[in-house]
């Protein structure tokens, strides 16, 4: 089995990539990724050794149509699992173009690809936030219609919509799935978890938006890299799944157990003004994806951000790099004057 994985240096890539090369001996693999901020080719690094002939990075845009033919011409891949992604909320309220290019018009670009190339399956993983925002009641179900509210959302939307119109148009076999939000390792510092981590290691101030009460769903990333293999082996063509963690919490809760993990008082945390449309609560029904295909989340939150910490806590040199850079004034850009 030839699979192609785009944006495989990325958080959930680099977890996806490296869950198929332990679980799937019959699975090699195509690494696809740009490395832009968020890309980190460190991620994979030994990988080709550790898994000889059946690992390959090759550095591309999935945006660039030439670029992706020749790429498919050469492999005659069996399966698409598309990654790639800008993911950052507060990025794309910042310029929502790249956030287009990457995550709508890259997804054509794939799309046609895969069609002319008679890719065999198609998977396209998408986000719990396409769906909007809820209440204090009620979860997403995938027959929920599309309400993003985040030009990230949007375009993570629009290609949902794209890959379905691909289904009905060309009878495509493609599928989609919709995730609460992950945690884990590699996951880059702009992101709740880790810059909560790392800045509290550092005896940082904790920006919290708002009142600290939007409440995520959280899923440790290997039971998701487990439901994306399970869906693109077993998922019904055309068919979307969602996949939660059963983790419903507070943003503030989340930021007390680490501090407490760390063994910090609460008197790092900084209340910062919120974030434009700011969704209240995220939660996923996952009882199509439990029925239909077996799977349920196997980590619990307390095993799973404690193995996050740890992970952060034994890995100071991967995180140091990244702080050093670019990420330095985009997050004073993000906090400074809040």
């Amino acid at each position: 089995m030839k699979v192609l994985i785009t944006g495989g240096c990325g958080f959930i890539g680099t977890n996806l990539i490296r869950y198929i090369l332990k679980n799937k001996p019959d699975w090699n693999i195509v690494n696809v990724d740009l490395l832009t901020y968020a890309g980190n080719l460190e991620n994979t690094a030994g990988l080709e050794e550790a898994y000889p002939g059946r690992y390959t990075f090759v550095r591309a845009d999935i945006a660039d149509r030439e670029a992706m033919a020749s790429l498919f011409a050469k492999h005659s891949f069996d399966l698409v699992l598309n990654l790639a992604a800008e993911s950052h909320v507060d990025r794309s309220i910042e310029d929502a173009g790249v956030f287009i290019r990457t995550n709508v018009m890259g997804v054509q670009v794939l799309l046609d690809a895969s069609l002319r190339y008679r890719v065999g399956r198609f998977l396209h993983v998408s986000t719990d936030e396409v769906y909007g925002s809820l209440g204090k009641d009620g979860r997403f179900t995938e027959d929920l219609p599309l309400a993003p509210n985040s030009p990230y959302s949007a375009s993570k939307a629009a290609a949902d919509l794209l890959v379905r119109s691909y289904v009905k148009t060309f009878d495509f076999n493609a599928v989609i799935t919709r995730c609460s939000n992950n945690y884990g390792p590699y996951q880059f510092p702009e992101k709740l978890i880790p810059l909560m981590v790392l800045n509290a290691y550092r005896d940082r101030e904790l920006p919290v938006y708002g009142d600290g009460k939007n409440v995520r769903d959280w899923i440790y990333v290997d039971d998701h890299c487990r439901g994306i293999v399970m869906v693109a082996e077993k998922g019904v063509h055309g068919e979307a799944y969602n996949m939660g963690g059963d983790a419903e919490k507070e943003n503030i809760q989340i930021v007390r157990n680490i501090l407490n993990s760390l063994g910090k008082t609460e008197g790092l945390i900084r209340y910062v003004k919120d974030r434009p449309g700011h969704d209240f609560r995220y939660a996923m029904d996952f009882s199509k994806i439990e029925s239909t295909l077996g799977w349920k989340p196997l980590i619990n939150f307390e095993e799973g951000i404690e193995k996050t910490i740890r992970w952060y806590l034994n890995n100071k040199p991967w995180w140091e790099k990244i702080l050093s850079g670019d990420y330095k004034n985009y997050y004073e850009r993000m906090y400074a004057g809040r």
